[in-house]
């Protein structure tokens, strides 16, 4: 604590992939509440990928050590766990996105890592999950869990959602005379490649992919693209195709795609089987996927608004009443000076960089 302001400590949510979007989002809600410390997530500049998490927890470990003396929580979502101490542990809200040995570049040390992560988590003060297959998961193991959901910034949506989508395809080089079909980012692990394979045949449906194309997607993919036009790309197709191999918690664009009114297909696996069920999307049938699709982009407007409204109750008063009730609660337990201020009473400002 800092006078009557708590202070928590977490990573520089570095990037814009969904776990990223997830912790600054943390920030955000709680930033009128508490006083945020962050140190750099060192990891996310390095160019090499190969053992980059053992360079990045080398790196990191002298900067952690200077805070076992720190009053405040921990919001806390990397390997690094491992450099806290227990009474550390035991002031940390740990965020678990997802696992899942696609993402190793530590091979063969990473393994053992995460197996000290998931033995270290029962340490832990609270765990959140972004989707219940992982709060099931991680209840199997013996770590209680809790879901707090992604959250969108819904007006925004909603203005993205009224912008004509024959004006979106003209400015985005999209034809007329296809259906488009949206396949998400095109990195490893999406799934894209199995859908340039079950739709080499259907060459009415023209896959649309965005992100930094790591994979070497052979779409019509627009590179990197400001948030907001990365929205009006996915309005402007006609079905979503999410086709993940990954355990992850809820798909970010598959969620948007929904909240866009797009129809959607998705694999099922793991967080997009929590989305397709609470919003009513088929699984992809792969021996029929070009008939599903098409029928899919034909949906009746009723059935997607319904499906959009389904995910309306996870908006940004949703994510930011959760967080700072879940960041209370926790102060509470531990051996924090009382009353906490009413959290309200904290500074403004953004978070401040520890290096």
């Amino acid at each position: 604590m800092t006078g009557d302001v708590m202070t928590v400590y977490s990573l520089e949510p570095t990037g814009w992939t969904g776990g990223r979007i997830y912790l600054r989002m943390i920030h955000d809600a709680i930033r009128d509440t508490a006083r945020v410390v962050t140190l750099p997530d060192l990891k996310r500049g390095y160019r090499r990928r190969r053992r980059r998490k053992l360079r990045h927890l080398a790196a990191l470990a002298p900067r952690i050590r200077k805070l076992r003396d720190a009053r405040g929580v921990f919001v806390w979502d990397d390997l690094s766990l491992l450099c806290f101490t227990p009474a550390m542990r035991r002031r940390t809200i740990f965020v678990f996105h997802h696992h899942d040995p696609l993402h190793y570049d530590s091979a063969p040390i990473e393994p053992l890592l995460w197996r000290a992560l998931f033995a270290a988590l029962r340490e832990c003060a609270a765990v959140v999950c972004v989707s219940p297959y992982w709060a099931r998961q991680l209840t199997a193991r013996g770590i209680p869990a809790r879901v707090i959901y992604n959250a969108f910034d819904l007006p925004t949506l909603d203005t993205i959602r009224a912008e004509s989508r024959d004006d979106l395809r003209h400015r985005f080089g999209l034809p007329n005379d296809r259906t488009l079909v949206y396949v998400g980012k095109a990195v490893h692990g999406k799934g894209i490649e199995h859908a340039q394979a079950a739709l080499a045949e259907h060459p009415d449906l023209y896959l649309v992919s965005t992100g930094n194309n790591t994979i070497g997607a052979r779409t019509h993919h627009t590179g990197w693209l400001p948030y907001l036009d990365h929205l009006r790309v996915i309005r402007a197709c006609d079905v979503g195709l999410f086709l993940s191999t990954l355990h992850e918690g809820w798909s970010r664009c598959a969620a948007e795609a929904i909240l866009l009114d797009l129809p959607c297909v998705t694999s099922g696996i793991a967080g997009l089987g929590d989305l397709a069920q609470l919003t009513g999307q088929p699984i992809a049938d792969l021996p029929r996927l070009g008939e599903q699709l098409r029928a899919r982009a034909h949906t009746p407007a009723p059935l997607t608004t319904q499906a959009r409204g389904r995910l309306a109750a996870f908006d940004i008063p949703y994510f930011t009443s959760a967080w700072r009730h879940l960041l209370l609660n926790t102060a509470r337990s531990l051996d924090e000076p009382q009353p906490l201020a009413d959290l309200r009473q904290a500074r403004a400002g953004r978070p401040r960089l520890l290096t």
